[in-house]
């Protein structure tokens, strides 16, 4: 156990502990279980090579079964022992920010630029972006140094009129969360949840000043325009005029509007407020604007020009805060100096609200976003999952020890701004980095900011990071510190997923690739947890053999595994159980229930045949000249029906869609082999040899 005051030599007058780490009690275990399990591995991949060819067969078919379930059996021990990296020096952190006044003072606190990303009015509803800018203005944190910048990629001027209208709301709504002292900050969850709210004199008013702006914000949604009777001054008719007759999503200039002024906007108690600033960058068809690593980078050289916090948080358009007090944690850590030099960022785990009570899609991802980042804590830290994350400004300029200087000196980290954010200088400058030819034959997206060359670019930004030497802590809360929405049917689940699987292709193939550039740089451990991430599309050969193989073959009382009278049967069982034992165990140990990861081992079969196969075949068949991919947004709209559905527990495929064939008929010909098998064992014949293809 170690931390800031914990340590030995502690005396009463050392400064009181912001932080404290203690390893996982099952670490030993995980490395005796390994060592087993691998020799366990060992034993079953020299039984295929005597097959293939020490005893080798005469039928070309019993030859190419063979050498399936052996490449098979390879694939899965590769990802078995990348795993491993996870679970050999699993640590648990947990901070103490009752104690961070008493060290820092208000004043000297850090200032905090955070960067909310929204594409698309109509697949991100305004509404909800509001509610997550919301709940991250009424931090428990100075306002006067938060400033909150909103990448609106789509160029929407309905986006930009929610916000004017937020910024309204937030005079009131800011005031009301600091002397009711509230934890849901996101309006629309406060007022939707059980809890039986206090009897506030100012409850009434609030609710219904939102609900008047969720009305007039979906009225002007619906009408696809801001008409003239909801634009109320000069100012604002002035920004909405931008959006010429040629104005359109992927073609259109910047557009920067300062919303909220902390230097002079203040709320209805006389304080300050947080800068509220929309920009959408410039877009043009002859450019490459990157996605979202590309307007995260804006984001970032407009916020150095502005404002320059030495902390950024990113934060995904659906995901509100849901602890108020989540920047007190993250100063925890910063204010450490022992960790504060290499520290690149602070990983908080992604946590869901409206899960349903068995999580049939396994949209909690407890493997990648809760458990394998406490495994990679122990080693150099998580990787950065997109949002939910507080970066050190100087972790995307270079190195630890070597910085990489920017273009022009007002992009440095170490730049004072001291000029008003409204005045004509900073303004042009502004514009000037957000113009769609500013990075050419520059070193962004390379060596500077987020970083180009996969569609995750949070991953590849993390691994990049990594590489250089920098580390990263994961702060996991015991109440989430933010919370965001999931899938409600398959199709959304399993596209978003196979999007995430050909971003993870380009990395692994990259000249970057984890097992080769990563072991280099990181060490073997880290690279092999990487790699994990980056082929984990691979799981889609073992699925796919598994699931057709075995069934056809005892369609015809063909035997490809041990009888259950031969040793060999008990490695095969032992196999089965153990991995599948360990894992349930993981799931345990973190709050899940056994519906739960039986869901989850069933969602990991349906993508194996799904995403993870068509992100195969559609990488390579790219790769080869012949097919390219678009970025596509998953939906965050809400429909009545279909959440009704999700929260009965009913399965849901969505539309139709070709990622729907390979499983239907894997079901289709699983049914039969079984039906078969179950006809042949009950007619007296001879199933010895075909028991572990009946449990498949």
């Amino acid at each position: 156990m170690e931390g800031r005051g914990l340590r030995a030599g502690f005396t009463i007058d050392a400064p009181p502990p912001l932080h404290m780490s203690e390893p996982l009690r099952r670490t030993a275990f995980n490395r005796l279980f390994a060592v087993v399990y691998f020799s366990a591995i060992l034993a079953l991949l020299y039984r295929h090579v005597r097959n293939l060819f020490l005893h080798p067969t005469t039928s070309f078919l019993s030859f190419s079964i063979t050498l399936s379930l052996f490449i098979s059996d390879l694939v899965l021990a590769f990802m078995w022992a990348s795993a491993q990296a996870f679970r050999m020096t699993p640590i648990r952190r947990k901070e103490f920010p009752q104690n961070l006044k008493r060290i820092i003072k208000d004043k000297d606190f850090v200032g905090l630029d955070v960067f909310i990303c929204t594409a698309d009015p109509y697949k991100e509803p305004p509404m909800n972006v509001v509610n997550t800018t919301l709940s991250l203005m009424a931090y428990d944190y100075p306002t006067e140094k938060i400033s909150l910048y909103v990448s609106d990629d789509g160029g929407s001027v309905l986006t930009l009129f929610a916000f004017m209208e937020a910024a309204k709301f937030a005079r009131h709504w800011l005031p009301f969360c600091r002397e009711s002292n509230i934890m849901e900050r996101s309006p629309h969850v406060y007022f939707c949840s059980n809890y039986q709210h206090p009897s506030s004199p100012h409850f009434d008013k609030i609710k219904m000043m939102y609900e008047d702006m969720k009305v007039k914000v979906e009225h002007v949604i619906d009408k696809d325009e801001v008409t003239d009777e909801y634009i109320t001054d000069h100012q604002q008719r002035q920004a909405f005029n931008k959006w010429t007759k040629s104005f359109t999503r992927m073609d259109h200039p910047t557009v920067i509007q300062i919303i909220l002024d902390k230097s002079h906007d203040i709320d209805i108690s006389g304080r300050l407020m947080p800068n509220l600033i929309y920009v959408s960058r410039e877009k043009s068809k002859t450019s490459p604007h990157h996605f979202k690593a590309g307007a995260l980078n804006v984001l970032l050289r407009v916020s150095a020009v502005m404002t320059n916090a030495p902390i950024i948080l990113t934060q995904d358009c659906d995901m509100y805060s849901n602890d108020p007090q989540t920047p007190l944690r993250m100063l925890c850590y910063l204010s450490d100096p022992a960790l504060k030099s290499s520290l690149a960022f602070i990983q908080f785990p992604q946590r869901f609200h409206g899960i349903n009570k068995d999580d049939i899609y396994d949209n909690e991802y407890k493997l990648p976003f809760e458990i394998n980042p406490m495994g990679l804590d122990g080693l150099k830290g998580p990787n950065y999952v997109g949002s939910g994350c507080f970066f050190r400004r100087r972790a995307l300029f270079g190195d630890p020890s070597t910085p990489v200087a920017p273009e022009i000196p007002e992009l440095s980290p170490e730049h004072v701004v001291n000029k008003p954010i409204r005045s004509q200088e900073t303004l042009s400058l502004a514009y000037h980095v957000a113009s769609c030819n500013y990075e050419n034959e520059t070193k962004w997206g390379s060596k500077t900011g987020f970083r180009y060359g996969s569609l995750v670019e949070d991953f590849y930004t993390s691994y990049r990071l990594h590489c250089e030497g920098w580390k990263s802590l994961f702060c996991n809360p015991e109440r989430a510190a933010f919370l965001g929405n999931v899938p409600i049917t398959l199709f959304d689940g399993v596209n978003q997923c196979k999007r995430w699987c050909i971003g993870l292709f380009e990395v692994a193939f990259s000249k970057y690739s984890p097992l080769t550039f990563g072991s280099q740089y990181m060490g073997l451990l880290m690279s092999l947890g990487y790699s994990h991430y980056a082929f984990c599309s691979f799981w889609c050969i073992p699925v796919t053999f598994y699931s057709f193989l075995p069934q056809l073959t005892l369609l015809n009382q063909v035997s490809i595994f041990p009888k259950i009278s031969e040793p060999w049967f008990f490695l095969y069982v032992f196999l089965f159980l153990g991995s599948y034992g360990q894992n349930f165990l993981d799931i345990i140990l973190v709050g899940g229930t056994v519906r739960r990861w039986w869901n989850a081992q069933r969602m990991w079969m349906i993508r194996g045949l799904t995403c993870n196969l068509f992100a195969s075949i559609e990488y390579l068949l790219r790769s080869l000249g012949i097919s390219t991919y678009d970025f596509c947004l998953t939906s965050k709209v809400v429909d009545d029906e279909q959440s009704k559905r999700y929260g009965q527990g009913i399965f849901e495929f969505g539309v139709p869609s070709p990622l729907f064939v390979p499983l239907t008929v894997a079901a289709i010909i699983n049914l039969f082999s079984f039906l078969s098998g179950l006809t042949g064992f009950f007619s007296g014949n001879n199933m010895e040899g075909l028991g572990l293809q009946m449990i498949l």
